[in-house]
């Protein structure tokens, strides 16, 4: 009786740590097949390494401003979630190669900050004399992320990517990051 009392607890706790009210996972299309995204179940988990950093020197590594252009929304983990299962929309990792083979979030591109205002024709939008044309019914929104609160890839590429001519109001920022996302022991890529 005691045995199954103890098995019967650890299957509840196995289930206790969710994304929100109701819902353990969100699945997710990527190139390598559906990966689901949801939460470490070890309550006890804590993050470590790079991750758990919190001081790093500014400048380079400044806090970053919620909103790093006028007309970018920025947007947390629920919103980037339903994101990754929006055609209409493409989830970038604006991180350095290196960075992004650490892990990602599933269902993410690799579009390095120094490509990102370069590659706008993959979002829909028409290369230029000027740069590009991003204003039909094809161009997709973007949603950016980098490491963290005190990274500058994501918000130097959106700013790149308003010069270049992609509308600010289809950009969304995801201002927690790799950090963010690994603090609330969400499923990563290439771990």
């Amino acid at each position: 009786m005691a045995i199954a009392l103890v098995m019967a607890a650890g299957i509840a706790q196995a289930d206790e740590v969710a994304i929100t009210k109701g819902q353990m996972s969100v699945t997710v299309e990527t190139p390598q097949g559906q990966q689901v995204i949801e939460r470490i179940q070890d309550t006890e988990n804590t993050i470590t390494g790079e991750w758990a950093k919190t001081s790093r020197p500014c400048p380079n590594f400044c806090i970053q401003p919620i909103v790093p252009a006028p007309g970018v929304t920025p947007i947390g983990e629920l919103e980037l979630m339903e994101f990754l299962n929006d055609p209409e929309v493409v989830v970038i990792d604006g991180r350095v190669r290196r960075d992004y083979q650490t892990g990602s979030i599933p269902g993410a591109i690799n579009v390095p900050y120094t490509e990102a205002a370069d590659r706008l024709g993959e979002l829909g939008c028409e290369i230029d004399f000027d740069g590009f044309i991003c204003d039909g019914d094809n161009v997709k929104s973007a949603a950016l992320y980098c490491n963290g609160p005190w990274c500058g890839q994501s918000p130097t590429a959106a700013r790149r990517m308003i010069e270049a001519g992609f509308p600010a109001e289809k950009i969304y920022y995801y201002r927690a990051g790799m950090q963010g996302w690994r603090m609330l022991g969400l499923t990563v890529t290439g771990e």
